[in-house]
């Protein structure tokens, strides 16, 4: 496990990428916006649509050590967009504030941005935890996001470790 306080994980969840029909370019984008912010960033883990395979995911990825776990993908209304079901199973508690703004950016950029279903929230842990972002799919939501991600990120994983308000 990697005692590095600021690891990252990024998940993408789409049935077509993880099919190899499709190639992943929200993952990387975000991969490389942590990186840019930071975090200790591998490139990132695919799964099909799914909230079996999305808590999965997540919960490999805290078995890991991720401090930061973010999703990309499935936060819609199409049958399939069942991330932020997924996220549910995992977090422990939400933090409505985050979504929101998200949601925020991403109907002022386009209507439907108001349609991202997408959790945040933090999974709490014995010497620590995680945070946990749901990101649309999109190569635009993740560029617009990463950035509200980093503006709390580390403070929030202070806390979470028993950190001061500072």
């Amino acid at each position: 496990m990697n005692a590095n306080p600021y690891r990252a994980v990024v998940i993408t969840v789409s049935d077509r990428s993880a099919a190899g029909l499709r190639e992943d370019r929200s993952g990387p984008a975000a991969v490389a916006g942590l990186r840019v912010g930071g975090f200790d960033c591998a490139d990132p883990v695919i799964v099909p649509d799914g909230a079996d395979s999305v808590e999965s995911a997540l919960r490999a990825a805290l078995a890991e050590g991720a401090r930061l776990i973010v999703t990309t993908g499935g936060t819609g209304v199409s049958p399939r967009d069942v991330t932020p079901e997924g996220t549910a199973r995992v977090i422990t508690r939400e933090i409505p504030g985050i979504a929101e703004e998200l949601r925020r950016i991403g109907a002022s950029e386009k209507p439907g941005g108001m349609l991202s279903r997408g959790l945040a929230g933090v999974v709490d842990a014995d010497g620590g935890g995680a945070l946990v972002v749901n990101l649309p799919g999109s190569t635009a939501a993740v560029g617009s996001g990463i950035p509200v991600i980093l503006s709390v990120a580390r403070h929030v994983i202070d806390q979470l470790a028993g950190g001061d308000h500072t």
